[in-house]
Formats: C-alpha cells, structure tokens, sequence
C-alpha cells in the first residue's frame, strides 16, 4: 500500500530534477551543446518546427557547432533564429552550413553562470520541498477520514522525507556537475 500512496509524490519529486538537467543544459557553459539549439525553431511550410529536425547538427571540436540543413532554403531562416535567440552567439553562414564558434568564458561569466545554476538548483529543491509538503497534508487527509494509524501517519511522514532527501541529494549532484562543466572550460 505504501508505495501507490508515494508513487505520484515521487514521479513528481523526479520530473523536477528532469526540468532542472534540461534548463541546466540550455545554460551556455562555452563548449559546444547541441541541446542550446533545442528550443529554437522556425516556420517550416506554416509549422513552427525546431531546427534539430530540419536538420543535421554536429560537434566536431568542443567550441564549434555545425548546423547542416536538410534544404539550403533554409539556412537564412536557421540563421535569424538563432540571432533572434538567446544563446548569445552570432552563427556563420558560409552558403552550405551554419558554424557556431563559442568564445572561452571569462571567469567573471563563469561566476555568473554558476550563480544562476545555484538559483534554478535551490528552485529545484523548492519545488521538491513543496511536493513533500503537499504529500504529507494528503496523509494527514487520509490519518482524518479513518484510513491511517498514527503510526502509519509517522511512517509515511518518515518515508516521504527519505524520498524527498534523495531528490535534494540528486539536485545537488546536478548542480555539481554543472559546475564541474562551467569551471573546466
């Protein structure tokens, strides 16, 4: 029984550390990402469509990026949209590809970049927080309709807390990473 009643608490507890990987790795640590360019799309034929699936991106060196459209008409639309964008980098459009050539970070904007890593991880935890605070005001629902024991109200308060200290745990070492990335640029 204890496991359906954490079961919703701890998917939600896991798709806020999802978020945090994904908003994490749209944060421009000066190598070369191809997940920066996710969230940029154009209108391809009336649909707005990302352009990693128009076309073909690669990472030859850590600080270069190569986007390859699938359709040469579409390389002056790639490239408005990540001016458009802001990932902060100017792309170079030789006729066939668009290369993007990241700078090295200074360590004032790697200071900065750390900061706003540390302020979406404490978001995270927030989050994971007010999760367990909305399971534990569902257990003590069920503890006043007659459907828990004090005990198993103390249990499932105990369990829920383990649950949500592995998620902070696992923030943590998002975070960590993160910076680990950042720094050794």
């Amino acid at each position: 029984m204890a496991d359906e009643l954490y079961a919703p608490y701890e998917e939600k507890m896991k798709k806020t550390v999802s978020v945090l990987r994904e908003e994490l790795s749209a944060i421009r640590a000066g190598r070369a990402n191809p997940a920066l360019l996710d969230k940029i799309a154009i209108d391809y034929y009336g649909t707005l469509t990302p352009i990693n699936q128009l076309c073909n991106i690669s990472v030859p060196e850590a600080k270069v990026i190569l986007i390859q459209p699938w359709e040469a008409k579409l390389l002056k639309d790639i490239e408005k949209a990540i001016q458009k964008s802001d990932i902060g980098i100017n792309p170079n459009n030789d006729g066939k590809i668009i290369r993007l050539v990241f700078p090295v970070l200074n360590e004032e904007r790697r200071k900065e970049l750390i900061k706003m890593s540390k302020k979406l991880a404490e978001e995270s935890k927030v989050a994971v927080r007010a999760i367990r605070r909305d399971a534990v005001e569902h257990f003590k629902k069920l503890k006043k309709a007659g459907e828990l024991t004090e005990d198993d109200l103390k249990d499932s308060e105990k369990d829920i807390q383990a649950i949500t200290e592995k998620f902070v745990v696992d923030v943590d070492k998002v975070l960590a990473d993160k910076e680990k990335e950042i720094m050794e640029i």
